[in-house]
């Protein structure tokens, strides 16, 4: 592009003010509500950890009765206490971690603040390093804690500064249930969206204030918060006996290469084998082994209203680039005595065709300019939604790159075709014409 077509296409844009805005205001209307609705569904259906997410996977074993058993089945979604224990103490991955959800009653030492309930996550000592949640101050608990049922909490900085005001106050007693708990930790920023390790609380807007030892929580008869399923003789309930047939815990592996996979995937399936001939298991060995991508993609964390949402968005964006191109190939067809001047100075119909598209790019460029604009708006309007993932809704940087991209990838899409209709006519019959 050198600065005479760039002069040219600017002032043939001048020329039609009117026209030009159409354009612009058909391609930032298409823009801006298809970039909304893809920046929410990108946000929704990202890598809650990257680089970490590859290497942690979510097994599933089934225990059920051999009542309403159908082959190919999928296994349950959590595990037993018995089974998460046993899995836990075989110790078959380089890290691994049992946990269940909660709700604590939390008494503020400072004055003047009443007791309140916050989220809690009841698990195991290698939650912290398995999940690579950071800290601020302090660090987790260890395996030795976990067997002896320690008292020990890791608060959220969120709690940290709600309960004491801010700052490092590792060693400073917390009381929670009307029990005294220590504080070893703080967390860091650490909001992993979706909530992947537990969806049966939610998948979204859920981050836990309190975090203590699985062992602990059960010692002192903490409340159990999330997803209880009994079967047989099963008696569920808000915190089920370890010997019920209830799935209502949530076990996590980290394996680092195909070959830890596979032989975990073969130690799930012995397991499954060993617990039949020992009475407890009544079915065929049925595992699953997913990652945690995989484990999204089938519990369908992305609601499927923002999905059609999506593809709605994107079918209104190809409406509004063909009403561009409509308007643009009017526009150039209006320009045919100019275009024939050039032409009979000597102008190629490369060169007439580049001066063409690059007028589209400068509508482009205007259009993604209002287009983000409208992205924008688009964006706070979603916030103000009731909805758990609203508050998610923001544009980064690889979205608003992509904005630009495709406002200026649309309008030379568009401006392709009137272009070279255009540069098509003879010169002899656009001069005839006048």
């Amino acid at each position: 592009m050198d600065a005479y077509d760039f002069r040219l296409a600017l002032r043939s844009l001048r020329a039609n003010p009117m026209l030009s805005a159409l354009m612009v205001l058909a391609l930032a209307v298409g823009i801006g509500t298809c970039m909304t609705t893809l920046t929410v569904l990108h946000v929704l259906s990202g890598d809650p950890l990257p680089g970490r997410s590859a290497h942690l996977y979510y097994p599933q074993i089934d225990p059920r009765g051999i009542a309403g058993y159908r082959s190919g089945e999928e296994p349950m979604g959590q595990v037993t206490w018995i089974d998460g224990m046993n899995l836990l103490r075989a110790h078959r991955a380089r890290r691994q971690a049992l946990m269940s959800g909660g709700s604590v009653a939390v008494q503020p030492v400072r004055s003047g603040f009443d007791p309140f309930f916050e989220s809690a996550r009841y698990t195991t000592a290698e939650f912290f390093p398995m999940f690579g949640v950071p800290f601020r101050y302090g660090g987790a608990w260890d395996a030795a804690d976990d067997h002896a049922r320690a008292r020990l909490v890791v608060i959220s900085d969120a709690l940290n500064r709600r309960v004491f005001g801010g700052g490092d106050n590792v060693g400073k007693v917390l009381r929670l249930d009307g029990h005294a708990f220590r504080v070893i930790g703080v967390l860091g920023d650490w909001r992993p969206n979706p909530h992947f390790y537990d969806l049966d609380v939610g998948a979204y807007g859920v981050h836990e204030g309190i975090y203590v030892p699985l062992s602990t929580s059960q010692a002192l008869g903490m409340a159990h918060d999330g997803s209880i399923d009994c079967w047989g003789n099963g008696g569920g309930g808000i915190r089920p006996a370890h010997d019920a047939p209830c799935v209502w815990l949530q076990f996590w592996v980290q394996l680092d290469s195909p070959a830890q996979v596979s032989a975990y995937r073969h130690f799930l399936v012995n397991y499954s084998i060993q617990q039949k001939s020992l009475g407890r298991f009544q079915r065929p060995p049925n595992v699953r082994l997913r990652s945690l991508m995989e484990w999204l993609d089938y519990n369908q964390v992305v609601p499927d209203d923002v999905r059609l949402q999506a593809w709605l968005a994107m079918g209104f964006l190809l409406v509004c680039l063909v009403n561009t191109v409509g308007l643009l190939l009017a526009k150039f067809l209006r320009k045919r005595v100019e275009i024939g001047v050039r032409r009979a100075l000597g102008a190629s119909r490369r060169a007439i065709f580049t001066q063409l598209l690059i007028e589209s790019g400068l509508v482009g460029l205007a259009g993604g300019l209002a287009g983000l604009a409208l992205t924008l708006l688009g964006l706070w309007a979603v916030r103000q939604q009731p909805s758990s993932y609203a508050r998610l809704a923001h544009l980064d940087f690889a979205m608003l790159a992509m904005t630009f991209a495709l406002a200026v990838a649309g309008s030379l899409l568009a401006g392709a075709l009137p272009a070279w209709r255009a540069c098509l006519i003879p010169p002899a019959m656009q001069l005839k014409a006048q």
